[in-house]
């Protein structure tokens, strides 16, 4: 057994108790993006996506955890989670630097960090069954 196999369900609690966080935009729309982005949008539809997104987010972290303790669900849940971090992840760095001095830039690097350690596990799930 390697270290991600026998510890997915800390990994899988900490990067879903971490993606819970996000909860912050949906909460407070505008200091999130600010802190997250360094930038704003205004208006009420710039809320409303924001707060969705926040919202989305903090639902995949909640799958985590819950995946974390229900090994029966945990491939689909790395796979969601793992195509939403890179997707954030991607769209981020397509941007350049622009985003990365804030805390987006800590988010790419553990979301990537993340994306692995979900791969390394979807992997090994997948030799045994082989």
């Amino acid at each position: 057994m390697n270290f991600v196999e026998t510890q997915i369900k800390w990994i899988m609690l900490t990067a879903g108790a971490l993606t819970c966080t996000m909860i912050y935009a949906a909460i407070a729309p505008t200091a999130a993006l600010m802190s997250t982005f360094g930038e704003t949008m205004d208006g009420a539809l710039a809320a409303l996506i924001v707060r969705n997104w926040g919202v989305l987010i903090t639902l995949v972290g909640g799958m985590l955890i819950y995946g974390a303790f229900t090994p029966a669900v945990r491939p689909l849940v790395l796979i969601v989670a793992g195509v939403s971090k890179l997707a954030f992840a991607i769209l981020v760095l397509e941007q350049g630097g622009r985003f990365l001095g804030h805390q987006a830039g800590i988010a790419v690097i553990l979301d990537l960090v993340f994306v692995v350690l979900f791969a390394l596990h979807l992997l090994t799930l997948r030799r045994v069954a082989a």
